[in-house]
């Protein structure tokens, strides 16, 4: 079957398959709201974008016909799993045992932003196939000011009220201490660790910017603990948060004047890409900009794991239940990446150490912030000093063809291997030669094989991104969903 363009009609079968399903989920979602017992308003907000969503669909169902046929199909194929997503993360806070979810869960407010973003992706296409006016009411749901000022207002709130409902589950586990002394120690300790969290600001509150000396404080003794052939890196404090203060070493362009010009283009490129699961830069500082010497730093966040290869190699216990949180924290930097609404962007060289791991194994994606002010300071370096990426992380048709063009299928590709990573612990392709490998996925289609005790729904998820026909990989928007899903599954277990 071709496809003839967007004046192209369908009958309904094509996409009535999908509507009747998304309009049970919906109805399914409104009762749920109603007995949340924790993040009342972020659920609530969801579930009044889902209405928004079901009118939508009730029009298209109701026309018959419609535009962009396909494009309409695909969207309602990926809405009904968007909302399934939701549906569980909604149910979660419903449930008689939330409190202990929440108290073992890594991410709070979070997994919302996420949910959300899909809705929103959803609006995107339908309402352009059916040609809503920007006046419309429908409009105001998803406009994007209003959206991130009702988020915001919204987390507040349901912060706010999270705050007392610890206390008062705190308070009732003291009065039964004698009983469950061991048990409560533990509970109080995870209290702490949730209220330290709520507490402190985020990075993402932060915004990109110049930086003055005085603001940013070293670790003592003042030496860094990395140092590399252009820079010395070293650990300190910007605004009470943990951060990595990088100074170039004889940089290649002295000038202040040009490097901030170059720094404040690029500022607006990564403020569109804020995100908690992405390496957060806060800005640059110039040193005595006006004496015959200036220095240059690059403030980041600091990641006190190190990379997510260095946490695979090292002793820490990393349970079923944790390496599905990890996976779906460095989905949700690919999806920010791949879905940004103003312009999507590939990475270009994901691979595990690409990853940084924070405090509670939180994953975030790096490796590509400030990079035009960065090469605006770094002396350029020999070819064969430069890190090579490696062809255990390419895909099949980047193998198969040197010019093939690098896409968002390619980089999913890639991204499975990350998360065969995490699953095995293990290095891909441990001792392959390039030969080697160039036969095993290009010639004989293989995957390396993933642990028997691999949680099915997981191991799905891991293989489709690693197929070997491109078509057959799921988007960073598809996999978000469907990893949320197999973390709650495991929670629930």
């Amino acid at each position: 079957m071709c496809n003839r363009g967007r004046l192209l009609t369908t009958t309904p079968k094509l996409i009535m398959d999908f509507i009747d399903p998304i309009l049970s989920i919906a109805s399914e979602i409104y009762t749920l709201v109603e007995n949340v017992k924790a993040n009342k308003k972020r659920c609530r907000r969801v579930s009044d974008r889902v209405r928004a969503l079901e009118d939508l669909v009730r029009s298209i169902k109701e026309r018959g016909t419609i535009q962009d046929s396909a494009d309409v199909g695909k969207s309602l194929k990926e809405l009904s799993i968007t909302l399934k997503s939701a549906q569980h993360l909604i149910k979660k806070y419903t449930s008689a045992n939330w409190m202990q979810r929440i108290l073992k869960s890594s991410s709070h407010g979070d997994e919302f932003n996420s949910v959300n973003e899909r809705l929103n992706d959803a609006f995107q296409v339908l309402s352009g196939a059916l040609q809503v006016e920007h006046g419309n009411m429908l409009y105001q749901v998803f406009e994007l000011s209003s959206r991130v000022k009702e988020d915001e207002v919204d987390g507040k709130e349901d912060d706010a009220e999270l705050k007392k409902l610890l206390l008062e589950y705190m308070k009732n586990q003291q009065e039964k201490m004698d009983a469950m002394h061991r048990e409560f120690e533990n509970v109080k300790v995870n209290v702490e660790k949730v209220m330290e969290m709520l507490n402190k600001p985020r990075v993402t509150d932060e915004d990109i910017r110049m930086i003055r000396p005085d603001e940013l404080k070293y670790d003592l003794p003042k030496n860094p603990f990395m140092i590399t052939s252009t820079s010395e890196v070293y650990k300190g404090e910007y605004h009470g948060f943990a951060v990595v203060i990088k100074r170039y070493i004889d940089p290649v362009n002295p000038s202040p004047r040009e490097v901030r010009s170059v720094f404040n283009k690029e500022v607006e490129t990564m403020r569109r890409f804020e995100s908690p699961n992405i390496l957060r830069m806060f800005g640059i500082c110039v040193q005595d900009e006006d004496g015959p010497n200036p220095q240059f730093l690059i403030i980041m966040e600091y990641c006190e794991k190190g990379s997510l290869r260095q946490v695979l190699d090292s002793e820490a216990k990393l349970s079923w239940i944790r390496k599905a949180r990890m996976c779906f924290d460095a989905a949700q930097g690919i999806y920010r990446l791949h879905q940004t609404e103003v312009k999507s962007k590939v990475h270009g060289c994901i691979n595990s150490s690409k990853f940084l791991v924070a405090e509670g194994y939180r994953v975030k994606l790096g490796g590509f912030e400030l990079a035009k002010t960065e090469t605006s300071l770094k002396k350029p370096i020999k070819d064969k000093d430069r890190e090579i990426r490696s062809l255990c992380y390419s895909s099949p048709q980047m193998l198969s063809d040197i010019n093939h063009v690098y896409s968002k299928e390619c980089e999913m590709y890639s991204f499975g291997i990350v998360l065969w990573e995490i699953a095995t612990r293990k290095r891909p392709f441990e001792g392959f030669s390039d030969k080697e490998i160039y036969q095993k996925v290009c010639k004989d289609k293989c995957q390396e094989m993933l642990p028997d005790d691999c949680p099915e729904s997981l191991e799905q998820l891991i293989n489709a991104c690693r197929s070997f026909d491109s078509f057959h990989r799921p988007s960073s928007g598809v996999l978000l969903d469907k990893l949320r899903c197999v973390v709650t599954q495991l929670e629930e277990q």
